[in-house]
């Protein structure tokens, strides 16, 4: 009688694993590779020749992996990036392989290239012609724009090429490093592709808000620039060569089978060729245009039977390939090729101790969905048993615009090997299958996306596949909303469900995105809807989960980091509080080290952990007792009681009162030293703040001169309360308040400082508050902490004060720190990050 085998122990599935994402180095010299040390993922380097074991440590991360990384064209450095307990705002760090560790050290020192706070950095090209340099955008004068700087490695030395005062998403250059084209968004979220000109751009190429139209490498002859298309009648994305000087397209290919889009494009990096196209179907396909490529690819295909083949990096001069042998039941063996003497030199294998015979196959299924739409799907069953009867998990990907593809996935393999039937299916807006497919899509959030998963259950349920009574549905993003939107808009289809990092409320979704999706907005705003007029704000509401909360009886486990700043924390907590007030049970995780989506594997194994003993109590699914001591540990730190959740009705705007202050403001004349700081770059100024009595208000001035401009805010405070009556700006550029604001504002404008010295602060005292915020002419909720008391000297001297941390409730922009005086309360001490002007910092230390 067929049997599952024994459980996989999660470690080997979700732990880092022992050896990761080689790279030989441009000259073939090392391989640098990524390894845990101390527990955490690093990166290590060894010569070609050696051993894994004669590797030496790179880096010295300890409280989050390294993801990934990359060598310099020269290979004299290799370059990684690196954000904050996961707020995706990235730096650029640089390390050099051949230097030794300093006495003391484990590692040679990295440093920081980029040495920016709240900015998120791009790499948009690392030129050949200069190994030297790459090319960076920053988003630090404007949030939501990056300017372009070319960045030296060698020095960290940067230099302003263009300032991006015409959202552009992003910028190309051409193979000999020089700045060419341009791409940009427009407000009707349609798409252009410019000619960079000295001092202005052309438009040379433009498709709709539901086309695609993107650079992919210029031709060799530096005139011609390869481009993938579907505009106008084109279904399937299609490779094209575009002229930007006339114009002219010249299509190169397109699907031969006529079934998905161009899925990338192989060059040659020694001579600029194109070699080779690459199509996502059920399984990968390529066609060679190089002789030579295919002869070396056919002959790896040769020796190693069985696997898919990819090219994970080569030396400059492509004689040597360091390679990957992949498919669904393996993770990976990486061999090293000399193509001159045909020979495969094996390296490691990903995940070595996982026991590859336990795997289960994934198998591409499609079927019907409601409207007769047929939708592709992998899935993979539990290895050993008849796919008769199964507890049965639909795992929707996320995105949602991307795809699931056929290959060695951990969820898939996790839940299977727990007895679960999984499918995934590439619902309707999934990318890859063609223009029509994907715009299928629109408008189609919680409803016909969702009939695409709801018939997945049926289809698996009519092959015998699944009993009805034991269906499930887990996701993460996305597949967060469509777990969430599962349990509520088909309450009796599902026994149990896991949502990690999904939205509940996608009014709230998109009011809270970073501003540097900024490019992106109005292209969500066309396949979703217009939050901003009432039809389109009637469909959030009628799409969001959290407004049918009332219909969930499905088990329900909600997943979230702390510091996510696409679906921030408030959509977890909204929905867990729901379930909670009307008595229904949910289970909640939140890691405060954590973005969107797990990277810490102690997180990841602590969540997997609880999942799949939440799955079993649910679907009699079967599950793996226990874990390690810090796994265990971790789970306990990481699960919050729904009874304490409290932060979200605090969001609320309309319910925010004012705090109760404790003194009155204290006339009299406060100068500050003061500078701003953006993108390295410092600027003195002036700054002083005069509070008058004014009977029964307080007026409170400030006035800031730099070296260019004056700017007077005079704010008129009512005594007693210190809200807002009056504001104005004399020489800031400042937009007029042309919004009901429905309440009182506090600490806000000139004074705002002073009022906050005003309130009952003492360690651990935390409040909430409305500010309003001028640019986007929106009420907003101010959270404010006492973080503790420090001893701080500024020029009038050494205080004892508290440290009170501001920042936006709802997971925006604004961050401040104020040291406030015990004794006077008077701010001594300012630091703010200033989002009308690109995340400047102004800091401001109180004169004698």
């Amino acid at each position: 009688m067929p049997s599952l085998p024994p459980i996989i122990d999660r470690e080997l599935l979700f732990g880092d694993p022992e050896i990761s994402g080689a790279q030989i180095s441009p000259d073939g010299k090392y391989i640098a590779f990524l390894k845990p040390w101390k527990e955490t993922r690093n990166i290590w380097v060894k010569q070609t020749a050696e051993p894994f074991s004669s590797a030496r440590l790179m880096t010295t991360e300890t409280a989050r992996p390294v993801a990934g990384f990359l060598w310099t064209r020269d290979g004299k450095y290799i370059a990684y990036v690196k954000d904050n307990a996961g707020d995706e705002n990235f730096n650029v760090y640089a390390v050099d392989p051949s230097a030794a560790a300093a006495e003391g050290s484990d590692a040679p020192p990295s440093r920081d290239l980029t040495n920016l706070k709240g900015v998120r950095v791009m790499l948009f090209s690392a030129p050949k012609t200069d190994p030297d340099v790459i090319y960076i955008g920053l988003n630090d004068r404007d949030p939501a724009w990056h300017d372009l700087y070319k960045l030296r490695i060698s020095t960290g030395e940067r230099t302003l090429i263009r300032q991006n005062t015409d959202r552009i998403a992003a910028w190309i250059f051409d193979l000999k490093g020089n700045l060419r084209l341009a791409q940009r968004v427009q407000d009707s979220g349609d798409q252009e592709i410019l000619r960079v000109d000295a001092t202005s751009f052309t438009p040379i190429y433009t498709c709709n808000v539901f086309e695609t139209c993107d650079p992919v490498q210029f031709h060799k002859d530096a005139q011609r620039v390869y481009i993938q298309t579907n505009k106008g009648a084109l279904d399937l994305t299609s490779l094209v060569l575009l002229d930007p000087a006339s114009s002219q397209l010249e299509t190169v290919e397109s699907d031969p089978l006529k079934r998905v889009d161009l899925g990338s494009a192989w060059f040659s990096e020694s001579s600029d060729e194109l070699v080779a196209t690459v199509y996502e179907d059920d399984r990968e396909r390529r066609y060679f245009k190089d002789q030579a490529f295919e002869t070396d690819y056919r002959w790896l295909e040769n020796a190693l039977p069985g696997r898919e083949i990819s090219v994970v990096s080569n030396t400059l001069d492509e004689r040597r390939w360091l390679i990957s042998a992949h498919g669904d039941v393996e993770p990976g063996e990486t061999y090293l090729f000399n193509r001159d003497h045909r020979t495969l030199a094996f390296q490691y294998k990903v995940r070595e101790k996982l026991p590859r015979e336990a795997l289960a196959p994934m198998l591409p299924v499609r079927y019907k969905s409601s409207d007769g739409l047929e939708i592709p799907a992998y899935l993979t069953l539990p290895k050993g048993l008849e796919a008769s009867g199964l507890p049965a998990l639909i795992v929707p990907h996320g995105g949602p615009w991307v795809r699931d593809e056929w290959g060695y996935n951990a969820l898939a393999q996790f839940f299977a090997n727990r007895s679960y039937a999984v499918l995934m299916p590439n619902f309707r807006g999934s990318t890859g299958y063609g223009k029509k497919f994907l715009n299928a899509g629109n408008g189609e959030w919680g409803t016909k996306m969702q009939d695409d998963l709801t018939w997945g259950v049926k289809y698996l349920v009519a092959q015998g596949i699944a009993d009805p009574k034991r269906i499930g549905i887990l996701g993460g993003s996305y597949g967060g909303y469509a777990t969430l939107a599962g349990v509520a808009f088909t309450p009796d289809l599902y026994r149990a469900a896991v949502d990690i990092v999904g939205p509940s409320n996608l009014l709230t979704l998109l009011a809270a995105i970073p501003p540097y999706w900024e490019a992106g907005r109005k292209i969500m705003y066309a396949r979703m809807a217009d939050p901003d007029t009432p039809a389109g704000k009637q469909w959030m509401e009628e799409r969001s989960p959290l407004y049918s909360a009332g219909k969930i009886k499905t088990p329900l486990m909600v997943v979230q980091g702390a510091n996510d700043p696409r679906v921030n924390r408030r959509e977890a907590e909204q929905i867990v509080i729901a379930l909670r007030d009307r008595g229904f049970p949910v289970e909640y995780l939140l890691a405060p080290d954590e973005g969107h989506g797990f990277a810490r594997p102690v997180n990841n194994l602590a969540m997997f952990m609880a999942v799949e003993k939440f799955l079993a109590r649910h679907l009699s699914g079967r599950y793996q007792e226990g874990g390690t001591t810090e796994v265990m540990a971790r789970l306990k730190e990481i699960t919050v009681d729904p009874k304490t959740v409290v932060i979200s009705k605090k969001l609320d705007a309309a319910t925010v009162g004012v705090p109760a202050v404790t003194a009155e403001l204290k006339p009299g004349t406060y100068n500050y030293d003061a500078k701003i700081s953006m993108g390295g770059q410092q600027m003195a100024l002036k700054l002083a703040t005069s509070i008058l009595d004014s009977g029964g208000d307080w007026t409170v001035l400030v006035n800031i001169e730099t070296p260019m401009s004056a700017t007077l805010d005079t704010t008129v405070l009512e005594k007693g309360s210190l809200t807002v009556r009056k504001r104005t700006v004399e020489g800031g550029g400042d937009k007029p308040i042309s919004a009901d604001l429905d309440g009182t504002i506090f600490a806000d404008g000139a004074g705002a400082n002073f009022a906050i010295g005003c309130l009952p602060l003492a360690e651990g005292y935390t409040t909430v508050y409305r500010n309003f915020d001028l640019e986007k002419q929106k009420v907003k909720v101010m959270q404010l902490e006492v973080a503790g008391s420090e001893s701080v000297t500024v020029p009038a001297g050494t205080f004892d004060a508290f440290k009170v941390e501001l920042s936006s409730a709802d997971g925006g922009p604004d961050k401040s720190t104020v040291w406030i005086a015990k004794d006077s309360r008077t701010p001594v001490k300012i630091s703010t990050m200033m989002p009308q002007m690109g995340g400047a910092i102004l800091t401001a230390e109180l004169l004698g």
